[in-house]
């Protein structure tokens, strides 16, 4: 499997034909019109359990939307919400909960394969055998530590308090807006000059990013869009800032995955028992094979509005379900 074409400013791999603008779209914003014609709570059968049906629907939109900064969580929260999942007490809602964290690891294999250079790269700085790949992973950690630190002491009352639909409607519209604003100033378009490159990273931005990192833990706000809007913020390229939030992923996203699963694996199998996880996973992986190779594609010659938009967009259908009461609030 070839790896996507580096924005402008990576050196990288031969190109590719990016899929059209429309697939990701569609598929997110597909799956949530599928969802709410069905009545969304018995789609396949099933009630409040996660079915094959189910399990293949919430894969997709996860890889879909992992690594665009439209938040995966958000969108799963949501769709979880609208499909039943999660929604039979306690217990059935901190497996769903769970689920939507290790469901990440079919993206985050996604991007392991499809930037395996880079991580090779990394593992030989790791070694001692390249410098830039050292250098890059001493800031990788740097990154990681603060939203790994906060994240464990405040796990708890961020699920509880934030895993709702209005706040995620709330992170949809801020994100929308920021992207929006910082789109029409031209700190996200691909073709800015005079701007730095993932090499120029140092371990005092690095902090920076990561303390931004950390408030992605809100749902709906996008661990890729803080990062790459912080990046940029600090003089990075969008093509620094994009491939710095993917590579950020493997290790922020499989930290949180093999941390939930150790913690609430039990929960999971005794809830949804091993196959439907497993679909999810493999959907997962798949949708973001896609995803990733039209992002990467699509961000060579085109505004980063669309994201903005698009999330306004999903903030505005989740109000309209939530005000017909097809969306349950707890």
């Amino acid at each position: 499997m070839r790896p996507p074409r580096p924005l402008a400013g990576i050196a990288g791999p031969p190109a590719i034909r990016p899929p059209s603008i429309r697939l990701p779209t569609i598929l997110a914003l597909g799956a949530f019109a599928v969802l709410g014609s069905m009545g969304a709570a018995d789609i396949a059968g099933g009630g409040s359990e996660l079915t094959a049906a189910k399990a293949v629907l919430l894969g997709v939109i996860e890889g879909v939307t992992e690594f665009l900064p439209v938040s995966s969580t958000g969108h799963l929260l949501v769709s979880g919400n609208l499909l039943g999942v999660g929604t039979n007490g306690d217990a059935s809602k901190a497996a769903a909960d769970a689920y939507s964290i290790v469901i990440q690891g079919g993206a985050i294999l996604a991007v392991f394969v499809l930037y395996f250079s880079r991580v090779r790269q990394i593992v030989m700085g790791l070694f001692g055998r390249d410098d830039d790949g050292r250098r890059l992973l001493v800031n990788l950690v740097i990154a990681f530590a603060p939203a790994a630190v906060i994240g464990l002491v405040a796990e708890g009352p961020i699920k509880r308090v934030l895993f709702g639909p209005w706040p995620v409607v709330a992170a949809w519209v801020a994100g929308g807006l920021v992207i929006l604003w910082l789109s029409k100033r031209g700190t996200l378009a691909p073709d800015r000059e005079g701007v730095r490159s993932l090499t120029d990273l140092t371990p005092r931005d690095a902090v920076i990013i990561g303390i931004a990192q950390a408030v992605a833990m809100w749902p709906g706000t996008s661990r890729s869009l803080v990062t790459i809007v912080a990046a940029a913020l600090l003089g990075y390229s969008l093509a620094a800032a994009v491939e710095f939030a993917f590579v950020l992923g493997l290790l922020t996203l499989s930290a949180a995955t093999v941390y939930d699963l150790l913690k609430h694996g039990d929960e999971i199998t005794t809830a949804y028992g091993v196959g439907p996880p497993l679909i999810g996973f493999v959907t997962a992986f798949l949708a973001a094979v896609v995803a990733i190779r039209w992002m990467v594609g699509y961000l060579q010659s085109h505004s980063f509005a669309v994201f903005g938009w698009y999330r306004l967009a999903a903030a505005s259908v989740t109000v309209v379900l939530i005000a017909s009461g097809a969306l349950a609030i707890a």
